[in-house]
């Protein structure tokens, strides 16, 4: 199937051609194809961040993207499940679970999520909802430990910590730190740690329910798992990318694209094709499925 440069010039020789929107004709031509391949539902969900120099609340998971899966499920035969073709930086875990909420009922749990390249935070939990999750060697996961207002919910209450026991043995350290931690609203650190116990208590009952449901270890994995995707210590930071290895060895249900050539290139061929459209097409956001019913935002 055709690499990066290959899409590209497909589009480049099809606009020259002058034929009609270029971009869409060429990839739901391969959407098409990998569901035609997997006999599968195919709906891709995608985001321009890594195109994009601004990460913009459009461009994060919310809720309006809820209304782009209605319309992309919308007269899908559900029997079929459903191969979710994820590339997001995250975003609101509220609206992450209610997506997920969504989907499970309407594909009844039979859901793969495959990641091209990579699937943050947010995104990560949605991944974890998911029966099975579809990577390569060019794939990333990240920790969840969440963001609340944009800043880093771990790194709040790590900082506000600090502060407690450098203000009790120094004055001087007090005065600087009294200057740092009012930037904090009163109830911000109640905000922060309940987020942090909201995200791990979603991904668990995900796993448990979902990708470990019937295994007399789900709750065992499902805690070794949340434990490494949200332990700070470990991740060091919230924009760590996790590869292949180190989410097999936490014990997530993998499959590698390599493990299968034919799918290996559809996937990523899907992949090029989506992220010209971010790029060329200036799209924010495309919820799209294999019939061709796209959502986007610009």
């Amino acid at each position: 199937m055709p690499a990066w440069g290959e899409v590209d010039n497909e589009i480049a020789r099809l606009t020259a051609e002058g034929a009609p929107f270029p971009l869409d004709t060429v990839r739901r031509q391969y959407i098409q194809a990998l569901s035609k391949n997997t006999s599968r539902n195919v709906i891709v969900y995608y985001s321009n961040w890594v195109s994009s120099p601004n990460v913009t609340p459009l461009s994060m998971i919310n809720d309006d993207d809820k209304s782009g899966f209605m319309q992309a499920v919308y007269k899908l035969d559900k029997k079929l499940g459903l191969d979710l073709i994820l590339h997001t930086p995250g975003g609101s875990v509220a609206a992450a679970e209610s997506i997920v909420d969504y989907l499970q009922k309407i594909f009844n749990k039979d859901i793969r999520v495959v990641v091209p390249q990579m699937a943050m935070s947010a995104g990560t939990m949605i991944a974890c909802s998911a029966k099975e999750i579809l990577m390569g060697k060019q794939s990333n996961l990240g920790p969840i430990d969440p963001q609340v207002n944009g800043l880093p919910a771990y790194d709040v209450l790590e900082e506000f910590d600090k502060a407690v026991k450098q203000s009790r043995s120094d004055n001087g350290a007090a005065l600087m730190w009294q200057t740092i931690v009012s930037k904090y609203h009163p109830t911000f650190l109640s905000q922060c740690e309940q987020a942090i116990a909201l995200s791990k208590e979603i991904v668990k009952k995900w796993l448990i329910d979902g990708m470990f449901a019937k295994d007399s270890k789900a709750i065992t994995k499902a805690n070794r798992v949340v434990k490494g995707l949200s332990d700070r210590k470990i991740n060091k930071e919230h924009s760590r990318h996790l590869h292949f290895e180190r989410c097999a060895e936490l014990g997530l249900k993998l499959k590698k694209l390599e493990d299968d050539p034919v799918i290996q290139d559809l996937v990523l061929t899907v992949h090029h094709a989506c992220m010209h459209t971010m790029v060329k097409g200036n799209v924010v956001k495309l919820i799209e499925n294999h019939n061709g019913a796209a959502y986007m935002r610009f």
